[in-house]
């Protein structure tokens, strides 16, 4: 089918939440691809690269909405109302999330107000950056020697204090990954080492995942990576506890400095 031919059959009025993936633009679904490439007005956020919006054809509209912490440039209400007006005008629309839409995304938030409104909407899942960047890392989130199972956990503190089930999260033979948990990552080690967890449980912090950018520093519970404790790693980055974390230096196959798998030669695996 030809693009002009696939343009024509989406119907007007419509919107699509997209997942844009952990910053790698090779790691974009085609879906995703297709409909940024017929849309007539997306609205992006901070974590979509600037390669992914490269796509984006020129006579496109496009709205920066993104949020960083404490700072918001569009409230998300707003951003709700953004979507329902240029639907409701006929507009092939789509919102453009890093990761995935429904994973600390809001996009079920975003979903049940176009519902609400009985707008035509679609939702295009996106890899989200728990299972990109710890791919990219070489560290398997589930192994059957390390880990039987897997939480998501968002790392935003609520009044100075992640208000989790910390019991539960204690627990051993599960993997954690936090999400925005750079500016928490003390309070965090610290909470589960008190509710049990054996201080020297490795930790990794992955800056820039999947991207040439992409560093992934080692620690533990009781000694946070030194990069973290000179203030030296920026988001957006990921922290992922547990004992598959040991497995990293093995396993770490990504070369930041291509772009691609490094290979391993007589015996030596590449350092992240």
């Amino acid at each position: 089918m030809e693009a002009g031919q696939e343009q024509n059959s989406q119907p007007r009025g419509f919107v699509s939440l997209v997942g844009a993936g952990p910053g790698d633009p090779e790691l974009l679904t085609l879906k995703a691809y297709k409909r940024l490439q017929t849309a007539e007005v997306v609205l992006f956020d901070r974590l979509v690269s600037d390669e992914i919006l490269a796509f984006i054809p020129a006579a496109t509209q496009q709205f920066y909405v993104g949020k960083a912490r404490s700072l918001h440039s569009v409230p998300q209400e707003g951003i709700n109302q953004a979507l329902v007006k240029w639907a409701k005008q006929g507009k092939r629309v789509v919102r453009l999330k890093g990761g995935d839409p429904f994973i600390f995304g809001r996009g079920g938030e975003e979903l049940e107000a176009l519902v609400a409104e009985q707008v035509s909407v679609e939702v295009i899942p996106g890899v989200t950056a728990a299972s990109g960047c710890a791919a990219y890392a070489g560290i398997p989130l589930t192994h059957r020697d390390h880990a039987q199972s897997v939480r998501f956990v968002t790392g935003h503190l609520q009044q100075g204090e992640c208000e989790l089930d910390w019991d539960a999260l204690a627990r051993p033979g599960q993997t954690l990954v936090f999400y925005m948990g750079l500016g928490s990552v003390d309070v965090i080690s610290r909470s589960l080492i008190d509710h049990g967890l054996l201080p020297e449980t490795p930790l990794a912090l992955i800056e820039q995942g999947t991207t040439r950018q992409q560093r992934t520093h080692i620690g533990t519970l009781c000694a946070l990576p030194d990069a973290f404790l000179a203030g030296h790693i920026k988001p957006p980055t990921l922290l992922i506890v547990g004992s598959v974390v040991s497995l990293q230096p093995t396993l770490a196959w990504f070369d930041t400095l291509s772009g691609e798998a490094s290979g391993f030669h007589e015996g030596k695996h590449p350092a992240v």
